[in-house]
């Protein structure tokens, strides 16, 4: 089968969210299983293209820019729906915030996109949570929870030597130059409770893990609903305790009362789970 996948960013175009790095390893597992994938950025997507490519499995990740005549094309202009979207943020929403909302209820002024999301043929959000949000603004029954995200077998195998490191009794606090992920509240939170905190500045991901793993907790407070928050999965992989608000969805998910070398094992097996559920709506 032939996906093509449609996104804003990809890894190289020197852009590595959390979302470009599970989109990447999603390619390579779907490609690692004999099938053959391409990428175009959503700038670049004509409405011909998606005509012409209409026996595609099109996988559409992040679309802030897609042309709304491109959207249109998958809505209107082939006849049977063959596209998925994998949810990242919030983008049926004009906020792109739930969190602004009472209940994360949005009023109906407020929805967007809503045509886009009920015509594909799954709408994938990152955990239960996300889902339900999703489901209660959008009010569809196409919308599914992956519960998890992506990690390759290298950074994986990473996580698990750095979890084996013996910790601090000490705070770990990520310095983010995004306003949402609300940096200074976690300072405010461990200086107000007298707890040792440590500051880890941008840097390279290696560098980053190992500095988170020499603390044994994570301090967070996002001001966004967080689809899942890969960050925090990461510290609890290597065996921090978490301090965070609400707005993590992978709080609420089964699996994180694990962590350590057994949350580690049960995110490789969403290595297999998550791929197979994409490619079981095109089949």
């Amino acid at each position: 089968m032939k996906f093509i996948f449609v996104a804003d960013s990809f890894l190289d175009n020197g852009v590595y969210g959390g979302g470009e790095l599970n989109n990447n390893e999603l390619m390579n597992l779907i490609n690692e299983k004999d099938h053959e994938v391409l990428k175009i950025n959503s700038h670049m997507l004509s409405p011909e293209d998606v005509v012409n490519n209409k026996e595609c499995a099109w996988i559409i990740c992040n679309f802030i820019n897609l042309r709304p005549d491109t959207m249109r094309a998958f809505i209107s202009d082939v006849e049977e729906a063959r596209y998925v979207i994998y949810e990242h943020d919030h983008k049926y929403l004009k906020t792109r915030n739930p969190s602004v909302y009472d209940n994360f209820l949005a009023p109906e002024e407020d929805i967007i996109n809503k045509e886009f999301y009920s015509n594909a043929l799954a709408v994938f959000c990152q955990s239960d949570k996300h889902a339900e949000v999703a489901r209660k603004n959008l009010k569809l029954d196409n919308i599914e929870s992956v519960s998890g995200n992506l990690w390759s077998e290298k950074i994986l195998d990473l996580i698990s030597d750095l979890a084996k490191n013996n910790k601090n009794n000490s705070c770990s606090v990520m310095a983010s130059p995004i306003p949402h992920k609300n940096t200074k509240a976690a300072i405010l939170y461990c200086k107000a409770k007298q707890l040792d905190y440590t500051i880890i500045d941008p840097c390279k991901y290696d560098e980053f893990m190992t500095r988170l793993s020499k603390n044994d907790t994570f301090v967070f407070f996002p001001q966004t609903l967080e689809t899942l928050c890969r960050v925090v999965v990461e510290a609890r992989m290597l065996g921090c305790k978490i301090i965070t608000n609400k707005n993590v969805s992978a709080t609420e998910e089964d699996w994180f009362a694990l962590k350590g070398e057994e949350l580690i094992s049960k995110v490789k097996t969403m290595r297999q789970k998550i791929p197979d559920m994409v490619i079981s709506k095109f089949v």
